[in-house]
């Protein structure tokens, strides 16, 4: 499966060898959420390039799909047939109040500038004991030391601490956070490389050819390989919140 849509760093996208990596990284927490899902009226918010929002179409009674990208928009139309799609603003969604069962929005709250605007959001269209489904890059391992996010799409970065209390402030508990993490095979391929992911950046960043092995290795990746937990948070990849809610 090759995305028709081009690969310009804001999202990831299925079918391109270098960007496997991420796009793994990507799938395997759609793929740990979809029970969650499964009966439920969905809205995902940024839903990207919409392979995540049709995976969820298999489990959900029905998925509504937004995003601020017309082009990304018109694509997930065409592309995923079962997942109704539509382009809005994701700090005003055009939902009425208590009308879906589960809001999913993964890799998208680092992206825009008003955050708690966006969590109110949420709340407002989830039913009373609905579910919120967040993740974001945890900022402690993907920026380490920056004010700055490394990603130039990216507004404002979180670490555990830090989504866990936007999300409570914003009226949702409980909240629960997990940790995306490296699996035996990619721990082992970080000793190749020096680091899988530091290798795949240095070479974008300077438009070296990679190496053979490095991408062989990349394209070789499986969402299996990561590990989904709530053990050491701080050195996660990327956060995963599930919250509820309240009645």
């Amino acid at each position: 499966m090759t995305s028709s849509l081009p690969l310009t760093g804001e999202r990831t996208v299925p079918g391109v060898a270098h960007e496997n990596y991420w796009f793994r990284r990507h799938e395997v927490v759609y793929a740990a959420i979809a029970a969650d899902c499964s009966g439920a009226a969905v809205l995902e918010a940024g839903c990207g390039e919409g392979y995540g929002a049709a995976l969820l179409a298999g489990t959900a009674r029905r998925v509504l799909a937004l995003d601020y990208d017309e082009t990304t928009v018109a694509h997930v139309r065409r592309r995923y047939p079962r997942v109704a799609v539509a382009r809005a603003n994701l700090v005003a969604l055009p939902v009425p109040d208590a009308a879906v069962d589960v809001v999913v929005s993964l890799q998208v709250i680092e992206h825009l500038w008003e955050q708690e605007r966006f969590l109110g959001e949420c709340r407002r269209v989830l039913r009373p004991g609905g579910t919120l489904i967040v993740s974001t890059p945890n900022r402690i391992t993907f920026s380490p030391g920056r004010d700055t996010p490394l990603n130039p799409f990216h507004t404002r970065e979180l670490d555990p601490r830090e989504l866990a209390g936007l999300v409570h402030d914003a009226g949702f508990s409980p909240v629960a956070v997990r940790g995306l993490h490296h699996g035996p095979r990619l721990r082992a391929m970080d000793a190749r490389h020096g680091g899988l992911i530091e290798a795949q950046t240095r070479l974008a960043l300077s438009g070296t050819p990679w190496p053979a092995e490095l991408a062989a290795d990349v394209a070789a990746v499986r969402s299996s390989d990561f590990a989904l937990h709530d053990r050491d948070l701080d050195r996660s990849l990327d956060l995963l919140v599930t919250a509820v809610r309240p009645r």
